[in-house]
């Protein structure tokens, strides 16, 4: 604020353009508007600092107003309850611009609103993050099992170890670029929605972010004032046992490099491919297990599959114990092992009986003789009705009407 007075005197609902009852999205969408208009960047050199007050008003306009318990301070005493000491940090004049927008927009100093693409520095004088590389990396059931280490062919840009990314020679002078104005970026405007636009900053192309140029005859001769240099290198990534559909394998700083920026990495975002056979729930797996109709009744003693490692799981189920359609065998410790410590999920054996083809015509009498006889309760009707049906009703055919 200007003098204690015109702090005493300000409506922050009006700062924002707001009315009084207004909720906390209006309020923080007002906000926003009202910061874009009023930052100091958009603004000529002689204005800057009536900008600059201006903005300070705005921001700190929703500090206050977005935070219910000052809000309610706000309403029943005013500006006057907000002096320096009293819960704000202050609302006289002495508020760095720096410090309040990196608070107010979780960014360094005049680094940008959201929305807006990475500065060169922050205000703490650390570089920023280049870009990182994401790539989708198939992997099949049986590698996410046993684990894999795979070596791949990477060409990345390092920067020129002749001009050390500054893409001049030696000794030579740069010019400030002429397109950034030597910041390194330039503000564009990119529509995200109907009627909705934001203020982004992108990397400025001629000076490639370093806000300078050289004059052709002053340019490197290895990278051609391109500052960085094409390298082709084998990457190396492993893979461990019981990773997932999801994970990140992520080789730090092996992206692109970019002069006066912190080198991204190289993220592989693992994708599972469908398996024939199994088919995983987190660290347990499922499988089908076809038996005849003789076993379900009778029983067996065989290797009913081979696991994802090779070995072969066989299953002994017991006469006497019959095994009906869609029950199902859990065989512990057998399903993806986990990814920290030894141990392992559960595979689920989901049983379908092979039952025989029409036209089998047995021993009729012999199998009557085996089997149990019907037990149920015969149905008694004055009236029977001799019907046909079709054996291959689909259940799905059922109205609902």
């Amino acid at each position: 604020m200007n003098g204690s007075d015109e702090a005493e005197s300000l409506d922050l609902y009006e700062v924002l353009g707001i009315e009084s009852s207004a909720t906390k999205v209006e309020i923080k969408k007002a906000y926003h508007k009202a910061a874009l208009s009023s930052h100091p960047d958009k603004v000529p050199e002689d204005e800057r600092e009536e900008a600059e007050n201006r903005f300070k008003n705005v921001s700190q306009a929703y500090e206050v107003l977005y935070d219910d318990e000052k809000r309610a301070r706000y309403d029943r005493f005013g500006v006057s309850d907000f002096t320096a000491g009293r819960g704000m940090g202050g609302m006289g004049g002495d508020v760095d611009l720096e410090e309040m927008l990196s608070q107010m927009f979780g960014m360094g100093g005049m680094g940008g609103f959201p929305g807006m693409g990475p500065m060169p520095r922050g205000t703490d004088g650390r570089k920023q993050k280049g870009k990182d590389v994401v790539q989708q990396y198939e992997v099949s059931l049986e590698e996410l099992y046993k684990g894999k280490t795979v070596k791949l062919a990477s060409t990345r840009n390092i920067l020129c170890s002749l001009c050390k990314g500054s893409g001049g020679k030696d000794k030579a002078k740069a010019k400030k670029c002429a397109t950034c104005s030597g910041r390194g970026w330039n503000q564009n405007l990119r529509q995200v929605g109907r009627g909705i636009v934001t203020q982004e900053n992108v990397i400025c192309v001629p000076c490639k972010g370093s806000g300078n140029v050289f004059r052709d005859k002053d340019r490197c001769k290895k990278c051609k004032g391109n500052c960085v240099v094409e390298e082709k290198k084998v990457l190396e990534i492993y893979i461990p046992r019981g990773s997932k559909e999801g994970d990140k394998i992520v080789l730090q700083g092996e992206a692109d490099e970019v002069p006066d920026h912190e080198t991204g990495d190289i993220i592989f975002l693992l994708e599972e491919k469908d398996h024939d056979l199994f088919s995983r729930a987190g660290s347990d797996l499922t499988a089908s297990l076809r038996i005849s109709l003789a076993e379900a009744l009778t029983g067996f003693s065989r290797v009913v599959l081979k696991h994802l490692d090779g070995r072969g799981i066989q299953i002994t189920h017991p006469k006497g114990n019959i095994l009906r359609p869609g029950q199902v065998l859990k065989v512990e410790g057998e399903g993806m092992p986990h990814k920290k410590g030894d141990g392992k999920g559960d595979l689920f054996l989901v049983i379908d009986i092979e039952f025989p083809k029409d036209g089998w015509v047995p021993d009729v009498d012999g199998i009557r003789k085996v089997l149990p006889e019907w037990t149920g309760e015969e149905i008694q009707a004055e009236q029977v009705d001799d019907v046909t049906f079709d054996p291959d009703g689909d259940i799905e055919d059922v109205s609902l009407q």
